[in-house]
């Protein structure tokens, strides 16, 4: 076998950024949990300063600071022996209510990975991992790595880009959330649209005792309610919209959820589905973008979905033709695609 070099170096490099990736993702999320990113994001620092004003030991400090800026996280001036963060870096670093929080998406991650071993033995089954046997992490960084994009687009644009339902929202509706999670989208909902109710369901009991909480903290328990369960059993009819955030594709079913949805919702009402954004076929997801979802999808979406009765694996690259197939085939006679960020697909669907 000949190797020619030049491309065995090129993938060598590839190789090495990769591996520098997996061991930073650690290396954040001790950032997020210590708070870090917020103390240097007060002022530029030495290690000695960092470690004072965030109370941790310099010589981790020191190491720590030195692998960040390393890898871009944040700068550092030889001269000074000190290190900054930009405006962009804390934007997406130091602030979890911001329109980007990247610490949520590597406690996501790590969480994932600690399932590697059972995983690989669903390799050699076929047999599926449901969501609830995941690691704690993987709920919370979960939430924590999609919040703040609903933040910054679910009430500013992906409801305003619905016909009609931001006004129905205002005057007062009824909202069902389904696979709602730790709850962060049905207390948005809440808060915004205070004459409105929301109901959110989640098959797992876990994250909806953490919803509650977080609806009690918001202030909105009076109008925002939740309960266990699944897709396609979660209760209530005549809903002018219904909601299902990065979640149809993990299941087993959603042809059976397509059609609850269907059945749950006035004969005016409105599906708000986002997922994943994706092409519709393998080709167009060879990117960034694709890679990260295919990876995550491997650990969590597919073992999800194979745990499931049903059938389907989308996967978390499902595509627009494969969600429209399903919600064409549960009945429904509009769909289009409303609007879109670089990370997700938001449709409309209509009886």
């Amino acid at each position: 076998m000949a190797i020619d070099e030049g491309k065995l170096n090129e993938f060598l490099g590839k190789f090495v950024t990769d591996l520098g990736a997996a061991m930073a993702a650690g290396n954040v999320v001790v950032g997020h949990r210590l708070g870090l990113y917020g103390a240097l994001a007060e002022a530029p620092a030495t290690a000695e300063e960092l470690a004072s004003r965030a109370e941790i030991d310099p010589r981790y400090a020191a190491e720590w600071l030195r692998g960040q800026a390393a890898g871009g996280y944040v700068e550092y001036d030889a001269d000074a022996d000190s290190y900054s963060m930009t405006e962009e870096q804390a934007f997406a670093l130091a602030n979890p209510d911001g329109g980007v929080y990247a610490p949520g998406a590597f406690v996501l991650a790590l969480g994932a990975l600690r399932a590697e071993s059972q995983i690989a033995d669903r390799f050699r089954s076929g047999a599926g991992f449901g969501w609830h046997e995941h690691d704690e992490n993987v709920f919370v960084g979960c939430e924590q790595f999609f919040r703040p994009g609903y933040v910054a687009n679910l009430v500013p644009s992906w409801i305003p880009a619905l016909d009609g339902v931001d006004a129905k929202l205002r005057a007062g509706a009824r909202v069902a959330d389904v696979g709602c999670g730790l709850g962060s989208s049905t207390v948005l909902l809440a808060k915004e649209y205070a004459q409105s109710t929301v109901s959110g369901s989640d098959y797992h009991d876990r994250s909806i005792e953490l919803a509650r909480k977080r609806a009690a903290d918001a202030g909105v328990a009076d109008r925002a309610s939740f309960e266990v369960a699944s897709a396609a059993a979660f209760t209530g009819t005549g809903y002018d919209l219904v909601t299902t955030f990065d979640c149809l594709h993990d299941m087993g079913d959603p042809l059976s959820t397509a059609r609850h949805v269907r059945d749950a919702l006035s004969p005016d009402g409105t599906w708000l589905i986002v997922e994943p954004a994706a092409g519709d076929s393998v080709a167009e997801n060879m990117n960034p973008v694709g890679r990260v979802y295919y990876n995550f999808s491997t650990f969590l979406c597919v073992p999800s979905a194979l745990s499931q009765t049903g059938g389907y694996a989308l996967g978390a690259q499902a595509g627009e033709a494969a969600i429209r197939r399903v919600v064409t085939d549960a009945g429904f006679t509009r769909f289009r695609r409303a609007t879109e960020t670089p990370f997700n697909l938001v449709f409309e669907a209509r009886p």
